[in-house]
């Protein structure tokens, strides 16, 4: 009970959970999941709109000077990553299924965060600029590398064809470049509207999931995956994130960076963004896949939300005890 206490679910992953429970019992099919899909579109498009708009290329600028932990970051997100999600895909599949290996796979295969990344760096007092642009380059570069990864590293499942790419210009590219486009203009009205702005972000998000979910409840989702690989993939996103986590500090201490920028590595390095993660997925996969390919990115989410948090506290604290010391130092006897 004192650790079920502990784990405090945000209002996003409730509504998620909520998402995928109505999509199980009310799935969306026919001629209504047709017009639904395209609303998604739309709102997907909106979303990358949106990204564009709210990109500031001068706090991007700012930190473009610190290139080495911009290069371990992208190293960790793209490099490190698949590495490890390439070796989940031995398992046999008794042990874990095969969609939700290409789930774990596909998570490995995506950006970094860009709002989360930059929160818990500035609250645990790490260089909030270097995070703005290493995560905002991640999110940039990953609109190609994703994509270019899932096929690479998804053979028989998630080849990237014309059409995904297609879909991918009009839906995720052209939006965003368009956004960042209009910034000058929209950038003022966009911080002064974040919380209409957040509501179609995460709109847009529990749009492609019910519709996900809707397409694979259908051809039945729930008796094609055992509560065993369920399990199994629960404590892979853990294990996966805890490494991560134990490599990217290691690596900053290995490079002799100092604390500020040690701590961007390890949040920026470790994060997968959801927000980008779904409507690609949307994109990128078989409508029947995208359901149990997101589960475990929709659980990953959450858990490096709560262990970040915890993380950045720590941090958080440890700076402000060294500057009380420093500023309050001990009488000479």
């Amino acid at each position: 009970m004192a650790l079920l206490s502990k784990i405090r679910l945000d209002k996003f992953t409730l509504a998620l959970i909520g998402t995928v429970v109505l999509a199980s019992v009310l799935p969306v099919h026919g001629k209504a999941a047709d017009m639904f899909g395209t609303a998604t579109n739309i709102a997907v498009a909106a979303l990358f709109f949106l990204h564009g708009v709210n990109l500031s290329r001068e706090a991007m600028t700012a930190g473009l000077g610190h290139w080495r932990l911009h290069l371990l970051v992208l190293a960790s997100t793209f490099l490190l990553f698949p590495a490890l999600g390439l070796l989940v895909q031995g398992l046999p599949d008794s042990v874990l299924s095969k969609p939700l290996a290409t789930g774990i796979l596909y998570l490995c295969c995506l950006p970094s965060t860009v709002q989360s990344s930059i929160a818990f760096t500035s609250i645990a007092r790490g260089n909030v600029p270097a995070a703005i642009c290493s995560a905002s380059l991640s999110n940039l570069l990953g609109v190609f590398v994703t994509p270019f990864m899932v096929s690479l590293l998804i053979h028989a499942n998630g080849t990237v064809t014309l059409d995904s790419i297609e879909s991918i210009v009009l839906q995720i590219l052209v939006p965003f470049c368009v956004g960042q486009l209009l910034h000058g203009r929209l950038g003022a009205w966009a911080k002064r509207n974040k919380p209409v702005l957040g509501l179609v972000d995460r709109g847009s998000i529990l749009m492609v999931v019910f519709g996900a979910f809707s397409e694979a409840v259908v051809r039945g989702l729930w008796t094609q995956l055992p509560i065993e690989s369920l399990a199994v993939m629960v404590a892979l996103n853990f294990v996966l994130l805890g490494i991560v986590l134990w490599a990217t500090d290691r690596l900053g201490r290995a490079v002799a960076f100092n604390t500020e920028d040690r701590i961007t590595l390890v949040f920026c390095g470790s994060k997968k963004s959801l927000a980008s993660g779904v409507p690609m997925a949307n994109i990128l996969f078989p409508a029947a896949m995208v359901g149990p390919v997101v589960l475990p990115l929709m659980l990953f989410h959450q858990i490096q939300l709560m262990a970040c948090a915890y993380l950045a506290r720590r941090f958080a604290a440890r700076a402000e005890s060294k500057a009380s010391a420093e500023s309050h130092p001990p009488l000479a006897a």
